[in-house]
């Protein structure tokens, strides 16, 4: 169903499995191509993704693998499956953010692990590339495969949420000081207007904010309302 909203206005193909058989391929800057991997025959699809889904919703029912495991390790069963003629490497990161959502792990709703896998493609097709390798016979490494996922894409995205955080928090936190540092240099009486008119870089909701707490804690008292008000200080 996501596959086939996903490509309703642009191919014929949306929500159906693969009808011809695909490969996952490389062509290198002289033009050689080199086939790196033959996902599973369009005859064998449907059977194929439906053993996947029972024993994934099976695996997270019960709780018996940890969901940052077992997410990359569905994710890489899809990708070796390749059920769609196209549009394959996009449903997997789709798949992997609402799965990583179910979890509990909403870093995707602020970083763009889409970004991330741009930033890291060289990483991310060669991991696949060797955890690809013996998986028809089951022989497969998952090792490599899994060290991208948790340690590239879903670390990066939480370190990178971390500086965005840090930096927000410490931005408010320099403007928060800016008011108040003029605040202490205002007369002792003074007017929203004119405290604002000192603090260009910040906006008018957060200077509101820092005078009703500074009248909570007693360092402040309004005199009046609205335009006309004064602010005193104590």
């Amino acid at each position: 169903q996501l596959h086939r909203d996903l490509y309703q206005f642009a191919v014929n193909t949306g929500g159906r499995w693969k009808t011809v058989d695909n490969e996952i391929s490389a062509t290198y800057p002289d033009g050689t191509k080199v086939i790196r991997f033959r996902p599973t025959p369009a005859y064998a699809t449907p059977e194929a993704m439906a053993q996947l889904h029972e024993q994934f919703n099976r695996l997270w029912e019960s709780g018996e693998i940890e969901p940052l495991l077992l997410i990359p390790t569905y994710i890489l069963d899809f990708l070796c499956i390749h059920p769609f003629l196209d549009g394959n490497g996009r449903m997997a990161r789709l798949i992997t953010l609402l799965l990583l959502y179910k979890a509990g792990y909403e870093v995707g709703r602020f970083i763009s692990l889409e970004r991330i896998v741009e930033r890291t493609k060289e990483s991310y097709y060669d991991t696949l590339y060797q955890s690809s390798q013996g998986w028809h016979e089951g022989q497969h490494d998952l090792l490599p495969w899994w060290e991208y996922f948790l340690g590239v894409m879903v670390l990066s995205a939480y370190r990178d949420f971390e500086k965005r955080v840090g930096f927000v928090t410490s931005a408010k936190g320099s403007k928060t000081a800016i008011v108040l540092d003029v605040i202490n240099n205002l007369p002792r009486d003074f007017s929203i207007r004119e405290l604002q008119e000192r603090c260009p870089t910040v906006g008018i909701d957060l200077i509101r904010r820092i005078l009703r707490r500074e009248r909570e804690i007693g360092h402040l008292t309004c005199i009046g309302r609205g335009a006309d008000a004064r602010w005193h200080k104590q």
